[in-house]
């Protein structure tokens, strides 16, 4: 197989890819952006700065693929309330992650009936947090070129802050 194959854009399994880890690390730098002002610590301070220098370059270096992603619409303005709520989405998707894998290492029944309990609820939460984004157009699953848009205007919004 020839691993140079030259394509006019990204496949769509690797454009999936991008938009997670552009989703996730804008929404964790508009965090950290907001939290810095508040932290005294300067050692931690001094963490959270270069926390955020090398989200902001991993972003700036991850959008510079946006233009070879399947055609996209590309002109809409930040919504704070789209990067509140995708951090609610990402923290909930890594707490399912989080208790499937604890499941698979506990053998205490009580406590696995805990985790199983809590998973579940983490995954109803979920789902309530998604229908709320893809309602208010901030999570339109099912159009790619909107997706990748929103992705977008989340990392500029965050790089901006």
């Amino acid at each position: 197989m020839d691993s140079t194959m030259n394509h006019d854009h990204l496949a769509w399994h690797e454009t999936m890819e991008l938009h997670e880890l552009v989703a996730f690390q804008s929404t964790h730098l508009a965090v950290f952006k907001k939290k810095l002002l508040t932290i005294q610590e300067p050692a931690l301070k001094a963490l959270y700065v270069e926390t955020i220098k090398a989200l902001e370059q991993n972003l700036r270096d991850l959008l510079k693929f946006y233009p070879m992603a399947p055609p996209m619409a590309r002109n809409t303005s930040p919504d704070m309330a789209a990067v509140e709520a995708a951090t609610l989405l990402g923290f909930l998707k890594t707490a399912v992650r989080n208790y499937a894998i604890a499941i698979t290492e506990t053998a205490t029944p009580q406590l696995r009936d805990t985790f199983q309990k809590q998973l579940l609820g983490a995954i109803a939460l979920h789902a309530k947090v998604f229908h709320y984004m893809h309602h208010h157009g901030y999570y339109p699953a099912y159009h790619l070129e909107q997706l990748l848009a929103n992705d977008v205007k989340m990392a500029n919004n965050a790089l901006n802050l």
